[in-house]
C-alpha cells in the first residue's frame, strides 16, 4: 500500500533556455517534453548533454532565478485540481512564480543520479529513511509502518530495514532512494540511472518497481546514458546533447540513427539478464553505436622469482554491531581470502551489492585493516605501513568520486600531493593525466562544476599521475559515457602494459569479460571462480 496516492498527473515542460549562473552558454536550450500519466519517457545522452539538469528541473531541485536563468513554462496538471491546469511562465524576470519544492515533490518523486544526495542523513536506519516523508507529512503511525514495509519489500530492501543507511553499498543506496521517491506515491516519477550500481538482482527489483507503478497511472521519466533494456521500454526517446534535442521518437525510429553515438549514449543488450553487447547493423544500414571495443592485454606470464604485485593471504574482515567492537564469527564479511595478481594482469572482480566489494578494495589500500591475514603489495606487507604511504603504491579510485575530489580546480586536484612524489615534472604529470582521460580542456574547471563523468574520469586522473604499480578501481565505469569508457579502457590498458596490477570491482559483466584476464566472484565471503 502507498499512502495517499495523487491523482492522475501530467508534467509538461517547455525549455526554451536554461543558463546557471555564471556560465557562458545555456545548459539546456528549445527542450520540449510531456509525461502522461501510465507512459514511460526516456531522456538519453552522453556525458554533459544537459540531461541531468532537465531532471533536476523537472524535480524542483533546481530553479529559475535562484540556480540560474529560465525561459519557458513548466505545467503539473492534476487531476481534480483545477489550478494545476494552468503552466508556470519563466521569463527570467525578477517577478517569475517561485515553485515551492516541498509541495512540487508532493507530486514528483525525483532520484538524482547521486543517489545518496537525496537521502536526509539525519535518519539512522533505513527504515527511519523510508518514513522521513510520511513522518514529515503527518501519516498515522500504523499507516506508516503498512507503507514502509510494503515499500521495503518492492525495493528489496526488507532485510536491510535495521541497518544505517551510511553502511549500505551503492546498488543498495540506490534502491533506498527509489524507495523514498515512491512512498509518498507521486504522480510522476523523474528517475537519473535508476540501474546505476546495481547487480542483476536490484536490475531486476527496480525493473518491476517502475512497470508496477506504471500500471498503478504514474508517469515515468528516466534519464539514461544507456539504451538499455528499461529504456527500451519506453513509448517515446529524447536524445539530448549539448542542451539540445537531436532526435525525438520511439526508440525503434531512433536506434536507427546517428543521433545516440554523437551524443555518447551506451548501446546495451535488450535483455535485463544479458550482458551488454554490440547492436547489430540497422536495416537501414547505418552504423550503430557500440561499447568500445577490448584494446590487446598484455600477455601475463608467472615468471620464476616474479613477486606478484598484490597478494592477500587469509585474510578475514568484518564489523561488529557497535563502532570499535569485534564482529563474531558469524558476521564476517570477508573470511579467508587469498588473491594474487601479477604484474601487469588486470583481474575483474564481480558479485552482488553488499557483498563485500568495496570493502576488500579498502583493505587494499590500508584503509581498513583485516582481522585476520595479510595484505602484501610487491611482496611486502602493508600491517605496519601508513595508509598515506602505501597510497604511493596503490592507487585507489573510490566508487563515489565526490569522495575524492577536494581541491579548486581539476589541475590542482590532480597535483595535490604529486610533488612529494616526483620532485621534477610534476605539473608536466598532471598534465598528462587530464590529457589521458581527455579533460585537458577543463583544467581550470571546479571539479564539482564537471558533469559526473567528467568527475569519474578526473578521479582516475589523480590515480594515474601517480604511476602506482597497483590500480584498485571501484565500479570504474558508472557515470562514463561512451566517450568515458573509451578512456578508461585505454587508461587500464595502457596501466597493464607498463606492468601494473589493475583490480576492478564492477557489476558491469560485459566490460570484465572484455577488458580483463580473469574474472572472481565475490560471494558468501570467499572469492570464487567466475
Amino acid at each position: 500500500m502507498i499512502a495517499d496516492r495523487t491523482g492522475a498527473t501530467t508534467l509538461l515542460a517547455s525549455v526554451a533556455s536554461f543558463s546557471y549562473h555564471g556560465d557562458a552558454g545555456p545548459a539546456l536550450l528549445g527542450v520540449e517534453m510531456a509525461a502522461a500519466p501510465g507512459t514511460l519517457t526516456a531522456v538519453l545522452g552522453g556525458s554533459g548533454s544537459g540531461k541531468s539538469t532537465l531532471g533536476r528541473l523537472l524535480g524542483a531541485w533546481v530553479l529559475g532565478g535562484r540556480d540560474g536563468t529560465l525561459a519557458g513554462s513548466l505545467q503539473l496538471d492534476v487531476a481534480g485540481v483545477p489550478a494545476s491546469s494552468r503552466p508556470l511562465a519563466f521569463t527570467g524576470a525578477t517577478d517569475d512564480p517561485r515553485i515551492d519544492p516541498g509541495a512540487w515533490a508532493r507530486h514528483v518523486g525525483y532520484v538524482p543520479q547521486d543517489a545518496a544526495s537525496m537521502l536526509s542523513a539525519v535518519r539512522e536506519t533505513v527504515e527511519e529513511e523510508l518514513a522521513f516523508s510520511l513522518e514529515n507529512r503527518g501519516v498515522p503511525r500504523a499507516e506508516m509502518v503498512r507503507t514502509v514495509a510494503g515499500i521495503a519489500r518492492r525495493t528489496g530492501l526488507g532485510g536491510l530495514l535495521h541497518r544505517d543507511p551510511a553502511t549500505l553499498s551503492g546498488g543498495e543506496l540506490r534502491r533506498l532512494a527509489v524507495g523514498c521517491a515512491v512512498v509518498d506515491g507521486p504522480g510522476v516519477l523523474v528517475l537519473d540511472e535508476p540501474l546505476e550500481s546495481l547487480d542483476q538482482a536490484g536490475v531486476r527489483t527496480v525493473m518491476e518497481l517502475v512497470h508496477a507503478e506504471l500500471a498503478l497511472g504514474t508517469a515515468i521519466v528516466v534519464l539514461s546514458q544507456y539504451a538499455d533494456a528499461l529504456t527500451r521500454a519506453a513509448e517515446r526517446w529524447l536524445v539530448l546533447k549539448d542542451g539540445e534535442v537531436t532526435a525525438a521518437g520511439p526508440p525503434g525510429q531512433i536506434l536507427q540513427g546517428h543521433a545516440l553515438a554523437e551524443s555518447g549514449v551506451v548501446i546495451t543488450s535488450p535483455e535485463p539478464d544479458a550482458e551488454p553487447e554490440p547492436e547489430p547493423a540497422a536495416e537501414s544500414g547505418l552504423p550503430m553505436p557500440a561499447p568500445p571495443a577490448a584494446l590487446p592485454l598484455p600477455v601475463v606470464e608467472a615468471r620464476a622469482g616474479t613477486a606478484a604485485a598484490l597478494e592477500l593471504a587469509n585474510v578475514a574482515f568484518g564489523f561488529g554491531r557497535l563502532p570499535g567492537s569485534v564482529p563474531s564469527e558469524d558476521s564476517m564479511l570477508l573470511q579467508d581470502v587469498n588473491l594474487q595478481v601479477m604484474p601487469g594482469e588486470v583481474l575483474a572482480v564481480t558479485g552482488p551489492n553488499g557483498a563485500g566489494k568495496s570493502t576488500l578494495l579498502r583493505l587494499l589500500n590500508g584503509l581498513h585493516r583485516p582481522l585476520r591475514g595479510d595484505v602484501r603489495v610487491a611482496g611486502e606487507s602493508i600491517a605496519a605501513v601508513p595508509t598515506g604511504l602505501v597510497a604511493r603504491r596503490l592507487g585507489l579510485l573510490f566508487q563515489h568520486s565526490h569522495d575524492q575530489l577536494f581541491e579548486r580546480t581539476a589541475l590542482r586536484e590532480v597535483l595535490f600531493g604529486l610533488d612529494r612524489l616526483f620532485a621534477v615534472g610534476a605539473p608536466e604529470r598532471a598534465r598528462a593525466a587530464l590529457a589521458a582521460v581527455g579533460l585537458e580542456a577543463s583544467e581550470n574547471a571546479h571539479p564539482h562544476e564537471l558533469p559526473a563523468s567528467g568527475q569519474r574520469l578526473l578521479a582516475l586522473a589523480t590515480v594515474l599521475a601517480r604511476d602506482p604499480s597497483v590500480l584498485a578501481l571501484d565500479e570504474p565505469t558508472v557515470a562514463l559515457d561512451a566517450h568515458g569508457l573509451e578512456r578508461l579502457t585505454a587508461a587500464v590498458s595502457a596501466a597493464a602494459g607498463r606492468g601494473a596490477a589493475v583490480v576492478l570491482v564492477t557489476h558491469d559483466i560485459g566490460f570484465a569479460k572484455a577488458h580483463a584476464h580473469r574474472l572472481l566472484r565475490l560471494d558468501g565471503g570467499r572469492l570464487l571462480p567466475h
